[in-house]
Order: C-alpha cells, then structure tokens, then sequence
C-alpha cells in the first residue's frame, strides 16, 4: 500500500493545480486594486487628484464621467487685471469664512 501513496505525492497535476490558486488569488488583489483608483473607468464619479500640491512641477488630473484633463503647471506666477474681492479666514477648527469688502 505504501507504493500507490507514493504515486499520489509525485503527481505533477497537483502542482499545476497550485499554480492556478495562485494566479487566481493575484487576479483578484489586481481586481480589488482597480476598484479602489479614484480614476478607474468604471466609477461614476467626478473626482480630482493634485499631484505635488504647491510644487512647482504640480499636476491636476480632472476626471469628469469618461473625460480625462490633465493640467500641468507651468511654474510662471500668474497676473491678469481684477480687483481684491474680500478677505479669508480660517477659524480654528478649520472652516473657512470669506468677508467681502
């Protein structure tokens, strides 16, 4: 009886068999990876994402339904013609309030 157990064990079907556990256990973490990108194309959502906030190599990327924007900054200060409009706050616990002049 010892001989047919042997036969079992040297089965290479078996480690076939291992490797599609496998490949199927890295096809869902990709799966539930995809799901959790904020610019996956099977969200709805309208959604922003900064890269580099502040830097000057910053990047806007604006995901509005299938339609993706991509701003880059160009690193120039920006002018234009306007007057001071009011004046911003942040209070302590973090809200912002505007006063207009």
């Amino acid at each position: 009886m010892r001989f047919l157990e042997d036969d079992e064990a040297d089965d290479p079907i078996l480690s076939v068999v291992n490797l599609i556990d496998v490949f199927v256990v890295v096809i869902a973490i990709l799966m539930i990876v995809i799901v959790q990108n904020p610019l996956n194309p099977f969200n709805a959502e309208n959604v922003i994402v900064v890269q580099n906030p502040g830097a000057a190599d910053m990047t806007m990327i604006i995901k509005e339904g299938e339609e993706l924007t991509r701003y880059e900054s160009s690193g120039a200060i920006g002018e234009g013609q306007g007057v001071k409009a009011g004046i911003t706050y942040r209070l302590p616990d973090g809200k912002m309030v505007y006063v207009p002049e």
